[in-house]
């Protein structure tokens, strides 16, 4: 019996479905040996971590040829890679619209912004209601004019306000640490009024707080607006995921930005904020679809080595849309304007249709040969690319398989994996820590624990949130670059947990120190720790939540690549989700949250160690392919070393039995494996 299973595991029995793969993810000799090609760079020293496939089955079997499942080392070669003029096209055609994705990120910054707001007939020029005389620097009464507080930074990649509410925010440049937000009771004269005068700080005349008089009794409905634009983003991620992983790429983003063109400009025409809260939903819905397609378009088109390189371009190219948008705004003085500028460059991308294929790694994938093969030769007619160039000889193989019928996945298939499951868990977390606790650091920064004069003024807070946004995203290319994926993620979220509880605990040391005279502390020695711990920690969590979706994007299979991507994406959106929840509260819950998001990140550190590395590695088409991405060792093992952990062919080897079994021709009928007879 162990002769036997010996030659089925050296040999395997055509027409049979291969072993399970061991608990940490090995495939035994024989069928490693025999999908070699496949495995990409294996080895202690070449950084492989992916495991190879089963041996391949004869052409009309229950398996297509591998030559056409290894996209990234066959189809994409013969096609010329990205060096064909035509991929170069198509990925041009996906950067484009991140400019637009970025204004519509960031709009909330600009419609939903509070305005500084007084009874009207009371004048402009009277001190805002709570501030002391002497924190401007003159004398005067005080009037009912209310000012929010500061608005902060964007949240993460999406612009959501900081702190706001109806109460009275001291604004006094030396004052010291704020104190609490004062109640209803103290600005009931300034909610007495039946109407109000507006001033806007963010460059428009007139916002959707100004036209409806979003305050006072109405301030929760700002908050209201800004849940749904989050929620249709979360709700679309997830089903349009699903639906691009079913029907395609390219009809789920033409149907988005569709839409996307009709909730978007409808929104402008809204009569009242609740209209305008409905529409909004529908509008984060559609975007959802867009960012969804074209961050997958993006990763399929491009060889290993070029994929981060593309989608940093993207980010790039988003945040220079975030860059721009103060400049929008204040050359269309109105926000039903603003709406409809930012939604009008999407109408250019209907001509998408006939200019944009569907994924060919997809179809590929999905075996769906008959249209991959019409693909491939508009590929090589687009690139006046010679047939003769298929030396690996794709085209005939891809003749033998027309008839295959086509094989679509869902993403609830991955419950049942071993492996999948925990990696786009892992990365899940991941991106909602990140994207989560990128608003406690931003309300750090100007929030009721540090007051800087420079950074009252909301253009000096967007363009320093922008620049933290630009200079992580400008960090994370040779991070990357040199620690792989896996090690420079988890470089960058140790900064975020040493920001965030260096925040949380050393400046509530030094607050106590600073109480006692003698401790030559003062508060300005908090205020500094506070801004130099919030910029590290804006820093690093953003780059962990981009790296998160880029990683899952790499990691997850062809046939459910969109939706893993929904996933992270989505889980993104409830980290960003909990900022207007704790601004609903009127800052209610905010240490709290700071600690839970903290603790969140000491989790991150550990899971990452359970991931894989992806660096230069072909994409997994099917969902075994994504099981057999593995954890290796961080650092790489030294020469001479022996491993922790044997696979059962290893134990097997170890034992003596791979000599029995060489030997095991020789041997007489029925004997045994000690060379015995039964008896």
């Amino acid at each position: 019996m162990a002769i036997d299973r010996r030659r089925e595991a050296a040999g395997g029995v055509p027409g049979r479905l291969p072993p399970a793969a061991e608990e940490n993810g090995a495939l035994p000799p024989g069928d490693a040996a025999a999908s070699a090609p496949l495995g990409g760079r294996a080895g202690p020293g070449g950084g492989g971590d992916i495991q190879p496939l089963p041996a391949p089955h004869a052409a009309g079997g229950p398996h297509p040829s591998l030559l056409l499942l290894d996209y990234d080392g066959s189809v994409l070669p013969f096609l010329g890679g990205l060096g064909g003029s035509y991929q170069k096209t198509l990925v041009l055609l996906t950067w484009i619209p991140a400019l637009f994705i970025g204004f519509s990120q960031f709009s909330d910054s600009f419609l939903l912004d509070q305005p500084n707001f007084w009874c009207r007939g009371d004048g402009k020029g009277a001190e805002p209601a709570g501030v002391t005389a002497t924190a401007r620097g003159g004398g005067g009464d005080l009037a009912n004019w209310t000012s929010p507080p500061t608005t902060p930074f964007s949240t993460a990649a999406w612009g959501t306000a900081g702190p706001l509410g109806n109460g009275s925010g001291a604004e006094g440049g030396d004052a010291p640490p704020l104190q609490s937000p004062p109640d209803k009771g103290d600005n009931a004269s300034n909610c007495d009024c039946h109407a109000w005068d507006y001033g806007l700080r963010t460059g428009l005349v007139q916002n959707v707080v100004s036209k409806w008089d979003l305050v006072c009794d109405n301030a929760w409905k700002v908050h209201v607006a800004k849940f749904s634009l989050l929620v249709g983003l979360i709700f679309g991620y997830l089903i349009t995921g699903c639906i691009a992983d079913w029907s395609g790429r390219r009809p789920v983003l033409l149907f988005s930005v569709i839409f996307i063109l009709v909730f978007g400009l409808t929104v402008a025409l809204s009569v009242n904020v609740t209209m305008f809260s409905t529409l909004r939903f529908f509008e984060g819905f559609c975007l959802a679809g867009v960012i969804l397609t074209l961050y997958a378009l993006r990763i399929e088109l491009c060889p290993p080595g070029k994929r981060f390189l593309i989608t940093m371009v993207a980010s790039f190219v988003a945040t220079a849309g975030q860059l721009l948008m103060p400049g929008l705004a204040a050359l269309c003085r109105d926000w039903q304007v603003l709406q409809a500028l930012i939604i009008c460059p999407f109408l250019p991308m209907l001509l998408y249709w006939p200019i944009f294929p569907e994924s060919l790694r997809w179809l590929m994938a999905t075996h769906q040969f008959a249209s991959a093969k019409k693909l491939i030769l508009r590929f090589t007619q687009k690139n006046r690319m010679n047939p003769e160039s298929d030396i690996k000889g794709v085209m005939p193989e891809l003749e033998k398989e027309l008839s295959r019928r086509p094989k679509k996945v869902c993403i609830v298939k991955v419950v049942g994996t071993r492996n999948l499951w925990k990696n786009i868990v892992v990365l899940c977390v991941n991106s909602l820590t990140g994207f989560g606790i990128h608003h406690c650091f931003a309300r750090s920064m100007v929030g009721h624990e540090v007051k800087v004069p420079l950074l009252e003024n909301f253009y000096a807070d967007y363009y320093t949130a922008a620049g933290i946004a630009l200079a992580s995203c400008l960090a994370v290319c040779p991070v990357v670059r040199l620690l792989g994926r896996r090690g420079g993620l988890l470089l960058f979220v140790i900064l975020t947990a040493l920001a965030s509880l260096l925040q949380l605990g050393l400046l509530n040391l030094i607050g106590k120190y600073s109480q006692h005279p003698d401790s030559g502390m003062s508060d300005s020695v908090k205020d500094k720790f506070s801004i130099t711990f919030s910029i590290v920690g804006m820093f690093a969590s953003h780059a962990v939540g981009s790296l998160s979706v880029f990683f899952c994007a790499e990691i997850t299979p062809t046939v459910i690549r969109c939706g893993g991507l929904g996933l992270v994406l989505a889980s993104a959106g409830f980290g960003m989700l909990t900022a207007p929840i704790i601004e609903l509260h009127n800052q209610k819950g905010y240490f709290l949250h700071h600690v839970i998001f903290a603790c969140c990140t000491l989790l991150c550190i550990i899971c990452l160690l359970l991931l894989p590395e992806s660096r230069d590695q072909s994409l997994p088409e099917s969902i075994p392919d994504g099981e057999h991405y593995t954890r290796q060792p961080l650092l790489p093992p030294r020469r001479g070393e022996q491993p922790l952990l044997l696979t059962n062919a290893e134990l097997k080897d170890y034992s003596g039995l791979h000599d029995v079994a060489a030997a095991g021709d020789g041997l007489p009928d029925r004997a045994t494996a000690n060379g015995g007879r039964p008896m």
